[in-house]
């Protein structure tokens, strides 16, 4: 059996699900996240926590069960603490503001990238326009839009600038300098 997919999932004060037939509906107080569910996986609340259990013991199957049950922890701590995403702005001249709820990057391009808030996510911008955090209670969503905002403009080898995850570790190369000394 699944190690992962036989933990239940506790349900913290203030959360409330709902399960109705294959949809499972997770409510609390940062906002409220609905999902459909595999019908050969089996979804139960049973003493303030969700059991997941499977049909059969088939491969496919199987790693259904481990999928669903960290959907559904994601979804319960999505709803009750949220879910937060910060990248960096590295570069002379690089930086982010606010438009409203939309992001505005300038990131060394002639014109300034606009990149609009979805449905569920915030934008907060910190630290001399150079930090950008996102925040919603979707996990999947937050973290693709974390990825298309990094997407603007990568980190580059050389000398390093671009949007990057905080803390994230960008590899450097020599560049042609690095050639002769090697040579």
């Amino acid at each position: 059996m699944s190690r992962i997919g036989r933990l239940p999932v506790s349900i913290p004060k203030g959360v409330q699900v709902a399960i109705d037939g294959l949809s499972i509906k997770v409510k609390g107080p940062k906002g409220e996240l609905q999902r459909e569910f595999d019908p050969q996986i089996k979804v139960e609340l049973v003493d303030g926590q969700l059991v997941v259990t499977r049909s059969s013991d088939r491969g496919p199957v199987r790693a259904l069960h481990g999928l669903t049950r960290a959907l559904l922890a994601n979804m319960v701590e999505g709803v009750s603490k949220g879910f937060r995403k910060s990248l960096e702005i590295v570069g002379v001249g690089y930086r982010a503001d606010l438009q409203g709820n939309d992001l505005v990057l300038r990131v060394g391009y002639s014109h300034v990238v606009q990149y609009p808030s979805p449905q569920g996510i915030t934008f907060e911008v910190e630290k001399g326009n150079r930090i950008i955090h996102v925040d919603g209670v979707d996990k999947e969503l937050v973290g693709q839009v974390a990825a298309e905002i990094r997407a603007v403009r990568k980190p580059e080898p050389y000398k390093g600038k671009g949007i990057r995850y905080l803390g994230e570790y960008v590899r450097r190369k020599a560049g042609k300098a690095g050639k002769v000394a090697l040579g």
